[in-house]
């Protein structure tokens, strides 16, 4: 498949939107059994959707960033831990793409594969014959135990008694699975922790991880496949935006839903609707959506953009994609903590979806790439005419 035989996006979007009462009916399921529901997956794998960051040559859509957080945002209106999960999916196809060409043959064989992986190096690699040895324990991983392949980071030992950074390709099934994700919020994303116990890596499943992180790793795709153009953080950071953005979406659909026949206990509005109150808080709501959406897609649309011109990356427009990043997730839980403040107390019930709506956004800001105060931090700094105080831009 070329590129040219992609689906568009607005019909990618269009795809995503026809997912999302399916999505919102297994929803409940999700946050019980702690992972996303067969049909979901299923319904993903027909859509096409898990195609869009996979290379065109092996049935790949190669799809611009801006369509990847679109969809994105669109599934997290149906449920967030199937946006979350999906994203992280987007990421770790990306990366898998700048492998050789004999593991990307093996991975993409079937173009809807689906990839975790986890940026943190929390595993020591240590050279032996013909590859590495690898040991070590990454929390966090979404979506593993429904995945083929985990993309994660790693310490590579060096002969100097140094240590380099990782990016390694292993088969779930030689992790072991730790079923520890017991948590407040997206808990339908499966993001369990996985352990490598003296797993062998041959040596084409590793790469440095620095090159990637800055963006000057060689181009493993034909000269025209700009989506691998540039560092990985922008990439990274727009793409898991969406499921912020699409959660303030979820939120303002779950109280419109609900708003007709709704009264104020204990007031003299039958209306909800008709209360001044509620005019203020829904307007104070979109305006914070309107700023999610922004940031969201002003993110998406500088990767797109700089990467169809080759252009390099600035320090400042590195820390500008954390700064949207943050800006979007604070903006997308304030949206979501006024239409939870304003849904009343039987909104507390489970199967009221703003109540998992607001626990999800709230997890998505407690992400350590993005929280709100460190992605405004990085980038003070940086105006400030200060240093980085870290690699990942």
């Amino acid at each position: 498949m070329s590129i040219t035989d992609a689906p568009p996006r607005a019909d990618l979007v269009r795809r995503a939107a026809e997912l999302v009462p399916l999505l919102a009916k297994h929803a409940q399921w999700g946050e019980e059994n702690r992972r996303l529901h067969d049909d979901v997956v299923a319904a993903l794998d027909d859509s096409g959707i898990l195609r869009m960051r996979v290379p065109a040559e092996f049935g790949g859509y190669e799809s611009d960033t801006r369509s990847v957080v679109e969809v994105i945002a669109e599934l997290a209106r149906g449920d967030g831990s199937t946006a979350w999960t999906v994203a992280v999916w987007h990421i770790s196809s990306w990366i898998t793409g700048l492998f050789p060409d004999p593991v990307r043959q093996e991975v993409f064989g079937d173009a809807s594969v689906r990839i975790s992986g986890i940026l943190s190096p929390t595993a020591m690699a240590v050279p032996v014959d013909g590859g590495y040895v690898l040991n070590g324990k990454w929390s966090f991983n979404t979506g593993a135990t429904q995945s083929r392949w985990n993309a994660n980071a790693a310490v590579l030992a060096t002969p100097d008694g140094g240590h380099e950074p990782i990016l390694t390709l292993i088969p779930m099934s030689d992790l072991m699975v730790v079923d520890d994700w017991h948590t407040s919020g997206l808990r339908g994303s499966g993001s369990v922790s996985t352990v490598a116990k003296d797993v062998f890596l041959p040596k084409e499943r590793v790469v440095p991880m620095v090159p990637i992180i800055m963006g000057q790793h060689p181009l493993q795709q034909h000269e025209t496949a700009t989506m691998w153009r540039g560092p990985f953080m922008p990439v990274a950071c727009a793409t898991v935006g969406a499921t912020a953005y699409g959660l303030a979406k979820a939120g303002k659909d779950a109280f419109f839903e609900r708003l007709p026949g709704r009264k104020i206990t204990y007031t003299e509005y039958a209306d909800q609707s008709q209360a001044p109150l509620t005019h203020l808080q829904v307007a104070s709501a979109q305006i914070k959506l309107d700023q999610a959406e922004f940031h969201a897609l002003r993110a998406a649309d500088r990767v797109d953009s700089k990467g169809k011109a080759g252009a390099e990356w600035t320090l400042e427009e590195r820390a500008r994609a954390r700064l949207d990043l943050g800006a979007t997730c604070q903006a997308a839980k304030d949206a979501v903590d006024v239409l939870n403040t304003a849904s009343g107390g039987s909104s507390i019930y489970k199967d009221v979806p703003i109540q998992r709506i607001e626990r999800d956004v709230q997890t998505v800001n407690l992400h350590a790439i993005m929280h709100p105060n460190t992605n405004l931090e990085l980038y003070g700094r940086i105006l400030c005419g200060l240093g980085p105080n870290t690699q990942y831009l």
